[in-house]
């Protein structure tokens, strides 16, 4: 005797598949309690460790105000920290190499806000609708053969 199902029967097994699972992250940190993360913006390239502490920010071994000098560019670094409200719980220690200036505050700040998501997930939300977890991909455009630059054309002479 075969038994047959009805759509009640089949109602909890459809709300169990076709709930969307949410993805769980998890704190990740090294003995000493810092978590790290890659920040990258235009050539520049920032290695970023994140700990408790009172607040310091060190890039490339001096405090952040005499390394990046305009405050726009401090603005920038700090634009994760105000926006999740960490500012002052956080010692961060940044080495940063290529580019100029604005590119390395905005390596800095993407590494921030990885390493800040490593640390306490639960502050992924706040980041990510800020906008600072995506690595802004505009580069450069490369010199075409043929072209004084990237787009422009050599002076047109008529004879």
């Amino acid at each position: 005797m075969s038994e047959t199902m009805t759509l009640e029967d089949l109602a909890p097994l459809k709300a169990e598949t076709s709930a969307p699972q949410a993805r769980v992250y998890e704190k990740k940190v090294d003995a000493q309690g810092r978590a790290y993360a890659t920040g990258k913006r235009k050539d520049a390239v920032a290695r970023v460790w994140v700990k408790r502490g009172p607040g310091k920010i060190t890039v490339n071994g001096k405090d952040h105000v005499a390394y990046f000098a305009r405050p726009v560019l401090q603005m920038i670094l700090k634009q994760p920290l105000v926006t999740s409200k960490r500012e002052g719980q956080f010692d961060i220690v940044c080495t940063v190499s290529g580019g100029g200036l604005s590119g390395q505050a905005g390596a800095v700040r993407h590494g921030i806000s990885i390493a800040l998501t490593r640390y306490e997930p639960e502050l992924r939300g706040v980041l990510k609708k800020g906008g600072f977890l995506t690595r802004d991909a505009r580069t450069v455009e490369r010199k075409k053969y043929g072209r004084a630059k990237a787009r422009r054309s050599f002076q047109f002479s008529k004879r």
